[in-house]
Formats: C-alpha cells, structure tokens, sequence
C-alpha cells in the first residue's frame, strides 16, 4: 500500500506545482514569487487546474483514511485494498487531463472510477 500512498502524494505535489505554472503566465515572474498583494484573472486552464487540485484536496482523506487503516485493522483483505488504490491512482490520474480538456464525459467517469476504489479499499476493510 506504501507505493500508493506516496504516489498519490506525488500526484498532489504535481497537481500544486502544475496550477502553479499555468497561473504564472497571468501574474508574471517578479508579482508569482512576491506577496502576491492583488491577483489577476486566472486563464481558463490555470482555473481547472486550480478547481481540479481542490477536488483532489477533498477526496485526499477519504483515500488516506482507509489507505492507512489498512495496515492496522485485522483481517483487512489487502490484495483487493491495493486494487482500490491503484484504481484511485490511476483514475486521478487521467482526471486531471480530462479536467483541463473540458470535456465532461471523461472527467466524471475518472471521478466516477475514483470513488470506486475508495469503496473497494473500504470494502477490504470491513468485509
């Protein structure tokens, strides 16, 4: 489970710095490193990809939670708990494209097969 956690930090570091480097062009160099006193419009991709690292923000803990739980609850089926992991990566994976594209169809079957795998790792859990 280990590689799956880390690589969905991964992803949210990617996520951070890939917003990040869409906006920089709106602000400019010298105003992104600053204090960032005013902010100007953000482009059409830096918005998505700021809309869809706040997404990833909010199904963080609900990966992280059973994530974890799997290494101390007892009877935890962790071979199907490492499917729903890698389920989630990869689904987060292709989400963040299908967001920044603005084509709905793939971005809500990505999100659709997310949240699978976080039932199936709450399933390994419970079941």
């Amino acid at each position: 489970m280990t590689p799956w956690i880390l690589a969905v930090l991964v992803l949210y570091f990617f996520q951070i710095y890939l917003s990040a480097a869409l906006y920089l062009p709106a602000e400019g160099l010298l105003k992104h490193a600053g204090g960032r006193d005013t902010t100007p419009e953000r482009g059409k991709y830096a918005g998505r990809a700021e809309k869809a690292l706040i997404n990833l923000r909010e199904n963080l803990p609900f990966f992280l939670a059973p994530a974890l739980l799997t290494y101390v609850v007892p009877g935890t089926d962790s071979e199907l708990a490492v499917l729903g992991a890698q389920l989630f990566v990869f689904a987060r994976c292709i989400y963040v494209p299908a967001y920044l594209s603005g084509i709905p169809g793939p971005r809500s079957v990505a999100y659709g097969l997310a949240l699978l795998g976080n039932i199936i790792m709450v399933y390994a859990i419970v079941g």
